[in-house]
This record gives structure tokens, C-alpha cells and sequence, in this order.
């Protein structure tokens, strides 16, 4: 009867061990299921600053471009305003001339090639404004397609912008090079990969690389001074891209600029730093940017 009374004794604090115990395993799996969701809280924040720093830069290329093409049709506009009122004028005078009882030949056709060559102008001021939105729609695919491939890279050493109405894609010698050396690090190779992979879906475009460097002067047995330095370095990047990336020669021209084209002062480290780079621009074929402008017959 004794060892009865003690067992009834004992079962409430052996049901209580047993909820504690069974408390503690909840709080323990709550805590980790807390740590977990701010975890994911927090990467889903800084993915969503990375998307909105990505909007504002597009925004204000967007912005940017809207302006410029906005300048450009009014004054396209104001040349189709005194391309009408000189075809007007035209138009009088020769409905006047008509009306006199003796019009020379010579005055008629010289009046008929006025206006064949208005109407000619008219065409080419149309052509060239087709030509120029359809660059621009093109530099605009052209950087978002780079931004998007290049996202993974730091913004200090791969810049990409449309400055002058062409792309222009600036590498710091820092990814590219050892200091003093134009030969192409191994993980720069990735980047110019990328950059190939884009130019070579814009095969109607060239390419120009150039070699920029600081005001430091530099003389070894490979170097002789920066121009040298330079014109080594845009090489080396043209090379690679034909040689390992397939982008065609007859697209691409390399060219040194020295310490002649600076971005920012050479009288500080940092602005050395900036002015250290490998610029990649990607422009129109030259052929087919003087035939736009060559008059129309």
C-alpha cells in the first residue's frame, strides 16, 4: 500500500520533468527557426538594395538619353519648319511664275532642281534622324546587356557608360595587369570574356581599345617609357579577345593614349589610380557613319 501512495506521489513531478524538457526542445526550435527567418530577412534586404541601386543607375541613363534625344528632335523640328516654309516659298513662286505669259526654260528647271534638291533633304534629315534613335536604342541595349553580365564585378575596376554617343567600357590596370606589365592577369581574362561575349552579338559595331597611364615615368628592358607602356597593354587586351574569344580582328583597332588623357589629377595616389585603366569603346563602323553623312543625291 506504501509503495502505492508513492508512485501517485511521484507521477506529477515526473509529468512536469517531462513537459519542461519538451518546453525547452520547442524553445530551442523556435530560436533556431527565429535565427533562420533573419537570416533570410536580411539577404532578401540587401538583394533588394542591389535591384534598387540597379533601377536609379538605369533610371538616370534613361533620364539622361531622353534629354539628349529630346534635343535632337527639336532641332530636327526647327529644320522641318524651315524645310516647309522654304518649300512654301518655292511653291509661290513658282505658281507666280506660271501665271506670266513667258517663262524662260532655263528659270523652270533651275526652280525644278530647287525643289528636287529640298525634297532631297527633307529625305536625308529623316534618314538621319532614324539613324540616330536607332543608335541610341542600340548603345542603350548595348550597356544594360554589359551591366548585366558584369554585375558580379566591382564598380572600381569595370565601369561602363555612353559618353560622346558611343559605349565606353573602362577596366582598372589593377584587374588587368601586374604593375609595369602588359600581360593579362588570369582572372582578368573572365572579365573580357564577358565583355566579348556581349561585343560579339553586335557584330555591325568596332571596337577600339586604348591604353591610359599615369604621369609615373617607367623604363625597363620591355618598357620604355608609357607611350610604350600603353600601346603594350591595348594589344595584349585585342589580342585575347580575337585569340581566345573570337571577336574578329578587322572590328578592332588598339591604340596608346599614355598619360596624355587623364580622368582625374596625377598629383595624388588615388587619382593615379583612376588614371591607370584600359578603355574598350564600342563604336559605329566608320564606313557606315560617313555615308550618313555624306549629302544625298
Amino acid at each position: 500500500m506504501k509503495k502505492i501512495l508513492l508512485i501517485v506521489a511521484l507521477l506529477p513531478l515526473l509529468s512536469s520533468c517531462a513537459s519542461k524538457k519538451k518546453l525547452t526542445e520547442l524553445q530551442s526550435k523556435f530560436a533556431e527557426m527565429q535565427a533562420s527567418n533573419e537570416q533570410t530577412i536580411a539577404k532578401a534586404k540587401s538583394d533588394l538594395n542591389d535591384c534598387e541601386k540597379q533601377g536609379t543607375d538605369l533610371r538616370s541613363q534613361l533620364k539622361s538619353k531622353d534629354a539628349e534625344l529630346q534635343g535632337k528632335i527639336n532641332d530636327l523640328k526647327s529644320l522641318q519648319e524651315e524645310m516647309a516654309y522654304l518649300k512654301k516659298t518655292n511653291t509661290n513662286l513658282l505658281d507666280r511664275l506660271s501665271d506670266l505669259s513667258v517663262i524662260s526654260k532655263s528659270g523652270a528647271e533651275s526652280i525644278k532642281s530647287s525643289l528636287e534638291a529640298l525634297n532631297g533633304q527633307s529625305r536625308y534629315i529623316k534618314d538621319l534622324n532614324t539613324s540616330i534613335q536607332r543608335k541610341d536604342s542600340i548603345n542603350l541595349a548595348l550597356v544594360m546587356n554589359l551591366k548585366r553580365s558584369l554585375s558580379d564585378v566591382n564598380d572600381e575596376d569595370v565601369q561602363v557608360e555612353v559618353k560622346k554617343g558611343v559605349v565606353y567600357i573602362s577596366i582598372s590596370d589593377k584587374l588587368l595587369f601586374k604593375s609595369g606589365s602588359s600581360l593579362i592577369n588570369s582572372a582578368a581574362e573572365t572579365v573580357l570574356g564577358k565583355v566579348a561575349k556581349v561585343v560579339n552579338d553586335h557584330k555591325d559595331l568596332d571596337i577600339l581599345v586604348e591604353g591610359h597611364t599615369d604621369n609615373v615615368p617607367i623604363s625597363t628592358e620591355c618598357v620604355q617609357d608609357n607611350w610604350d607602356l600603353s600601346v603594350k597593354r591595348a594589344t595584349s587586351v585585342v589580342r585575347l579577345l580575337q585569340t581566345k574569344f573570337s571577336v574578329a580582328p578587322e572590328r578592332m583597332t588598339a591604340g596608346g593614349r599614355s598619360e596624355f588623357i587623364p580622368k582625374e589629377g596625377n598629383d595624388k595616389s588615388t587619382g593615379r589610380k583612376v588614371n591607370r585603366r584600359t578603355e574598350i569603346i564600342v563604336t559605329p563602323k566608320l564606313d557606315q557613319f560617313f555615308n550618313l553623312l555624306a549629302p544625298q543625291k
